[in-house]
């Protein structure tokens, strides 16, 4: 007798994704992805690129005008909203609100897809919020109001309300954007933590260092078209970036006092005549 194991499906997949504007314009042409299980996957490339458009179609916000999306196996485009917020959550740049809410206010918002309509959230729903927030090292701001927090902590109360959705996918738009390095580097431990948790996290940056660092692969686009898609140092070549990027990029490696290995850097290459390796520091 022989014995067959089915493998887990992707926690996400797009299959021939095609997106065009009324105007007839693609967006997207033939995006093929395969995302798969408590991976950190970035989406790369340059404004105009199509990252935003992608994400969009990949949380259900678009409909493709080819192609189909996946969620665990069972096509996005079959699932009742209600149901497709159980299995995914989408985390902003940043939420802008004249309402005086507070980040735990924020926080219990996730709770919404699993509450009976028109039911409100319980004690229990704020204590699990609560725990969330802790978690993420944003508990005592709990009762601060959104609007008075940073930048990086109002990112850390977005994870939370996504994480309280109890979510398994959660999809970031530009996490780190106007953060500061202390701010970007607390967003991104986080994304790392909740990986090793067994979250699936999709990511857009305009930052390639942050997936060389951080991710499990990555995603380049440009014009709306896959570029290259796998392993971040496979991928993100400075051949390959400086092309894409229409400027002279260089990714290399830097020792780091403390640091076993060199630590992968991308940074441009500066045409400065005045700017020269004795004044700038050396990258291999």
């Amino acid at each position: 007798m022989v014995v067959t194991h089915n493998p887990s499906p992707p926690a996400l997949e797009a299959a021939e994704l095609e997106f065009a504007h009324s105007g007839g314009r693609h967006r997207l042409a033939g995006i093929g992805l395969r995302i798969e299980r408590s991976e950190v996957a970035c989406l790369l490339g340059p404004n105009g690129a199509g990252k935003t458009t992608l994400l969009r179609c990949l949380l259900g916000l678009l409909t493709p005008s080819r192609g189909t999306v996946r969620l665990a196996g069972e096509d996005l485009a079959a699932l009742p909203a209600r149901q497709r917020a159980r299995h995914v959550a989408y985390v902003p740049q940043s939420t802008a609100t004249t309402f005086p809410f507070t980040a735990l206010d924020i926080a219990v918002m996730g709770r919404t897809p699993h509450l009976p309509a028109g039911r409100t959230p319980t004690p229990a729903d704020r204590a699990t919020a609560l725990g969330v927030l802790q978690d993420l090292g944003v508990g005592h701001l709990a009762d601060r109001s959104i609007a008075q927090l940073s930048g990086g902590e109002r990112s850390l109360v977005l994870i939370a309300r996504a994480l309280v959705q109890q979510a398994h996918v959660l999809v970031l738009d530009e996490p780190t954007a106007a953060l500061d390095l202390g701010n970007a580097r607390r967003v991104l431990d986080a994304v790392a933590r909740l990986a090793r948790s067994g979250h699936t996290v999709v990511m857009t940056t305009h930052q390639p260092d942050h997936a060389l660092h951080y991710a499990d692969r990555a995603i380049l686009l440009s014009d709306g078209r896959l570029v290259a898609d796998g392993a971040p140092d496979v991928v993100l070549t400075s051949e390959r970036l400086t092309q894409v990027y229409a400027t002279p990029v260089h990714v290399g490696t830097v020792a780091l006092p403390g640091q076993p290995v060199p630590t992968p850097v991308c940074v441009p290459v500066l045409s400065d005549p005045a700017v020269t390796p004795e004044t700038s520091g050396s990258v291999s």
